[in-house]
């Protein structure tokens, strides 16, 4: 393996537009992973259905902040490490000595940062703060420190102590491989609407009520963040209901109604007090497209100014033609509906109301009796009536997909809990056991009980079913949860789910659901990840990993200054958005080189995108594939989303676009600058003057900046030819753009075409070993540890044998030993009575 790569535990967000969220400190923890007190799922549904929202034991998550760390793969025994004299290198004859040599003078008695190197004695104090070596590991490596202001070890001294590190902390035997924690964790938003779309039949996004995920690793999936407020238990129970609402007919079904108000009425003024109004004589009107003929019935809203000796009239006419004559005796305090029943054909037809009878007095010494005046507020139309009853709805069907043998109470409860385990086991996403299906029954028989029908029975089981713990969170059967030896394959439903929350964000369909029970998925896995690529849900691939992995959700949220681009519109901002979207869709679709991310010479564009990039020949607002050749563009680093979320307002930022290919492309994360360290000023008026280059070069003459800003802005500057919505330019401020730089590796380039063909060949591992850990990261919904370096070999490996293919690498993440097994974690206990 590639010694410069590793694993990083990327730091959680910070909560600006291009980060991540924070951890909240309410999930502070003093060790990682997630505990869940004790109690039972059905005391809490009960708890739920019976006395609304009771709080659930709090999700705590630890995080922590984590760099880069090179990891030894092992099979075997490791070889010693030597040093230039061939003589053993252990901690008290060569690390010690560094560290009083080198790093006491601040990390002694002053504990600088709060770091006392004195309190680590031997190997073992070292080995049992893993954490804090990462980050000693990390600045040794990136030469950060010591400062620069301080005596350098000579190469050699400082490989030799990185050597050490990286051996004594981060070697593992891949020989027996560590599978990691598994995080009990619950649906998020997406994953909560996609699988009610999918169970349920119903549509309707009840999760956009839901409070915000938390994002940790770059994920909103990331189990250890994942909280459950009590606000959420709330709305878990409103969604549920609200859903079956939907979903469930429990009474006669009501014909269909069109409604009209406002804009949609012609004739009159538009009224002070809703609707249209007539202030004399005069008809206001509808027309309507009415699907079939029959028995309709139209309702009128109405009010009016009462005048003189009689009440409002008006008359109702279809297609011009008098049906009657009604008084209007009501006022804008109380309006009243009038009702009539009409026999209508089908086809277009006009509804008019009339006014007749206007009546004004100007010199009526009551004001109110001067002006009488109608308002029609809205009208309804319901209708065909029918004597048969309409079809259900196939959310309906879906549910009740069997009907009681006879209506007598047992034959009502054996359907009904028929019904009942059926819903639960696609809910629940694994077998249901027959006392499961009987707690739920008794909600049924209490509804019974209480004099609902049948329909209305089983909506309330299933509506404890929806708030069950065994829908909301995807648990997993696990023998010795407090074993970390205890290591084993995942059941096959427990497979299913894992497959289909990583390539689909929702439940298992019953394809998946049938080899489980057969036993057979992992035989067919291959056939079954390649026919879940193929369909449509795939497209949650792109929705919730590339979008958060190439941050172009962020776009949202991106704010250019207008005075500074003019040209950046909602339908610019819209169109860069969807052509990362069908750029990532086309790798996945036609299962192309994971490497097209870096470098391509097709995008797709509309129009507006098309003239912001300078490409001719692309005419209308429809998206569509286009060559590159020839131009500066191509891959993910030259679409305007990367360019415009890397930016500030007002100008470019290369430490935003340096940062974001670290971060993104290399997994080599930089650390946090130090405090108190000024930013650039946005102003070309400021103190700093020249190109952004050059301020940025005077920027960097401060010591404390100039050692973290070689490692980001070569590259952010390599990008500088592109301004900050993404257009191409070659000047900046007046002055010619300079894009050559040299990578801390000693890469040289001039440009953007030449820094992606670094990232294409000397960079080529670190991208390929980026995108496995990232895209493990969002299958696991965790983040990685030192020990997952194993597994992130394994799909690397994968995917170069299978020609960088997108199926490859989405193939080695789920042949993966993470994947595919679990342990026990001491200490953390799950939910018990988790079946």
């Amino acid at each position: 393996m590639s010694s410069s790569m590793a694993i990083k535990r990327p730091p959680l967000p910070s909560g600006s537009p291009t980060d991540s969220h924070p951890v909240p400190a309410r999930f502070a923890a003093a060790s990682r992973g997630t505990y869940l007190a004790r109690v039972s799922p059905t005391m809490l549904t009960e708890r739920l259905i019976e006395k609304g929202p009771w709080l659930l034991a709090a999700l705590l998550a630890a995080a922590f902040f984590g760099w880069v760390v090179a990891v030894e793969p092992r099979t075997g025994s490791t070889p010693t490490l030597l040093d230039s004299h061939g003589a053993p290198v252990r901690y008290e004859s060569h690390v010690r000595p560094f560290f009083e040599q080198y790093c006491l003078g601040c990390h002694g008695e002053r504990k600088r940062a709060g770091l006392d190197l004195r309190t680590y004695v031997d190997a073992a104090s070292v080995l049992a703060n893993r954490e804090t070596f990462e980050a000693v590991l990390q600045n040794l490596e990136s030469n950060l420190m010591p400062p620069e202001n301080k005596p350098q070890p000579a190469p050699a001294e400082r490989a030799q102590l990185v050597a050490w590190l990286k051996r004594e902390l981060f070697t593992v035997d891949c020989s027996r491989p560590d599978p990691g924690r598994v995080t009990l964790r619950r649906l998020n938003r997406t994953e909560y609407n996609n699988t009610i779309r999918d169970l349920v039949g119903v549509d309707f996004q009840p999760a956009a009520d839901f409070p915000m995920d938390d994002v940790g690793y770059g994920f909103d999936n990331i189990g250890d963040v994942l909280s459950l407020p009590p606000v959420l238990l709330e709305k878990y129970l409103a969604a549920a209901r609200l859903i079956l609402d939907q979903a469930i007919v429990t009474g006669p079904l009501a014909p269909p109604t069109v409604r009209f108000q406002g804009e949609q009425l012609q004739g009159g003024t538009p009224g002070e007090v809703g609707g249209r109004s007539l202030f004399s004589a005069g008809e206001i009107h509808v027309e309507h497209e009415f699907p079939a003929a029959g028995e309709y019935t139209l309702r009128l809203r109405v009010c009016g100014d009462q005048a003189g000796p009689e009440p409002v009239k008006i008359a109702l006419r279809l297609n011009s033609q008098p049906v009657g004559v009604f008084d209007v005796t009501a006022t804008a305090r109380a309006p009243q509906v009038i009702a009539t029943n009409l026999q209508l054909a089908a086809g277009r037809q006009r509804l008019a109301v009339a006014f007749l009878n206007d009546y004004y007095q100007p010199d009526a010494p009551d004001l109110a009796q001067r002006d009488r005046n109608f308002h029609l507020l809205g009208v309804e139309l319901a209708g065909p009536q029918s004597t048969d009853a309409p079809p259900l709805p196939e959310s309906h069907r879906r549910i009740f997909f069997a009907q009681p043998a006879a209506r007598t109470p047992e034959a009502e409860r054996d359907c009904a809990r028929r019904l009942i385990g059926e819903f639960a086991r696609r809910a629940y996403r694994r077998p249901v056991a027959p006392d499961e299906v009987t707690r739920l029954l008794r909600l049924y028989e209490t509804a019974r009980a209480d004099g609902e029908n049948f329909e209305a029975g089983v909506k309330l089981a299933l509506t404890a079913t929806l708030v069950s713990p065994h829908f909301l969170f995807r648990g997993e059967v696990q023998p010795e949860p407090d074993n970390p030896r205890s290591v084993h394959p995942i059941n096959e439903f427990a497979l299913a789910s894992r497959l289909s929350y990583f390539l689909w964000s929702t439940q298992p369909d019953e394809e998946l659901f049938r080899l489980a029970e057969r036993g057979r998925l992992r035989q067919e896995l291959k056939a079954q990840v390649r026919r879940m690529l193929r369909d449509p849900k795939a497209r949650a691939l792109v929705d919730n990993f590339a979008a958060q992995w190439l941050q172009f959700r962020n776009l949202d949220v991106a704010a250019p200054d207008p005075a500074t681009y003019p040209g950046f519109s909602a339908e610019l901002r819209a169109a860069m958005r969807r052509e990362a979207e069908l750029f990532a869709e086309h790798i996945l679709r036609e299962d192309r080189s994971v490497l097209e991310f870096l470098d391509a010479d097709w995008t797709f564009v509309n129009e507006p995108l098309a003239r912001h990039y300078g490409l001719t020949g692309v005419e209308g607002e429809a998206f569509r594939k286009v060559s590159l050749k020839g131009t500066p563009r191509g891959g993910v680093l030259t679409m305007g989303s990367f360019l415009t979320i890397t930016s500030n307002p007002t100008r470019t930022s290369p430490v935003k676009r340096g940062k974001w290919v670290l971060e993104n492309l290399l997994n080599a994360p930089p650390p946090p600058p130090p405090p108190d360290v000024p930013e650039l000023p946005d102003n070309p008026e400021a103190k700093l003057t020249g190109s952004l280059r050059q301020r940025f070069e005077q920027h960097r003459a401060d010591p404390m900046c100039a050692s973290c800003h070689a490692l980001m802005d070569p590259i952010g500057f390599g990008f500088e030819n592109f301004d900050g919505v993404g257009a191409w330019r070659a000047q900046d401020e007046g002055f010619p753009i300079d894009p050559a730089g040299q990578l801390a590796s000693g890469e040289a380039f001039h440009g953007p075409d030449d820094l992606k063909r670094i990232l294409l060949t000397a960079k080529r591992e670190e991208f390929l070993r980026c995108l496995a850990s990232k895209m493990l990261t969002y299958a696991l919904g965790r983040g990685l540890e030192y020990y997952d370096q194993c597994a992130v070999d394994s799909v690397v490996e994968t995917l170069r044998r299978g020609q960088y293919r997108f199926s490859a690498l989405v193939l080695g993440v789920v042949n993966s030993v993470p994947f595919q097994q679990r342990r026990g974690e001491a200490g953390h206990p799950e939910v018990a009575a988790w079946r």
